[in-house]
């Protein structure tokens, strides 16, 4: 193996899931599984922009809810609004009620229909009350349930593209990265981030370390029905279903992050 594939991985992470200007080199299925593997550390940029974000605005005078608009709003901008559209594609396709093929045909229309807006405004609203209320609490508190949920969420593309989750198309995004993860690399990935956002709670005490552990498994746990769905109506992923999975993960996360002990 090339001593230049985690670099390759990163480059397709990065110019994949993000805006930032990094060059992708290499599109193939080694670059690809690199790329998914690696996809949580894009969380982890796109998470800390988001916290950091909202951490000048509380400094400047800014309310909890100002800053949570703003976390939200900065991984949407740096990532083109991708997983937002998405999320916004993948309930429209879903809502349709119609086969397989018809329901892709949907997703691929450049339009939001009703069931697209009604996901997007109740997910983002969920968000943004999550990150207002944690950010309430205090700004280290928020700016890294800001960062957890963006690596969760990226992490939900990881488990997606493990082996033996088919493509829903033969082109796309979605079929590119469709069955590139070895399960085993999932499953460290998994640990990696669990063990991770437990770390980082651990900042603030015991339970703050069970609850970031659990708001990551509970991300993923409901990122997994969400994909086994969408495999049953669609007979496979998409770069949409990608993007649905993101903001599932994501929202899941902020919810857990709000419980009281």
């Amino acid at each position: 193996m090339s001593m230049i594939l985690p670099l390759d991985g990163l480059r397709f992470a990065f110019g994949t899931l993000s805006v930032l200007p990094v060059k992708v080199s290499r599109w193939d299925r080694e670059a690809a599984r690199g790329g998914m593997l690696c996809a949580p550390v894009v969380g982890l940029v796109l998470g800390t922009a988001a916290g950091g974000v909202g951490l000048v605005l509380l400094v400047l005078g800014a309310s909890p809810l100002l800053a949570a608009v703003a976390s939200v709003a900065a991984p949407a901008a740096l990532t083109r609004g991708l997983h937002l559209d998405g999320l916004a594609d993948t309930a429209d396709g879903l809502g349709s009620g119609k086969p397989a093929e018809d329901a892709l045909r949907i997703m691929k229309q450049s339009d939001i229909g009703p069931f697209g807006v009604i996901t997007l405004v109740l997910v983002l609203l969920a968000q943004v009350a999550a990150l207002a209320q944690v950010y309430g609490e205090s700004w280290a508190r928020g700016v890294v349930a800001a960062v957890v949920s963006a690596t969760a969420a990226r992490l939900a593309l990881t488990l997606a593209a493990r082996a033996e989750v088919p493509a829903a198309r033969p082109e796309g995004l979605g079929a590119a990265v469709a069955g590139v993860v070895p399960v085993r690399g999932a499953a460290v990935a998994v640990a990696a981030v669990t063990l991770g956002a437990a770390g980082t709670g651990a900042l603030f005490g015991a339970y703050d370390a069970v609850r970031a552990a659990l708001a990551v498994l509970a991300a993923l746990a409901v990122a997994e029905l969400v994909l086994r769905h969408c495999t049953r109506r669609f007979g496979g992923v998409t770069g949409d279903v990608f993007g649905g999975l993101a903001e599932t993960a994501a929202t899941t996360t902020l919810v857990v992050l709000t419980f009281a002990p």
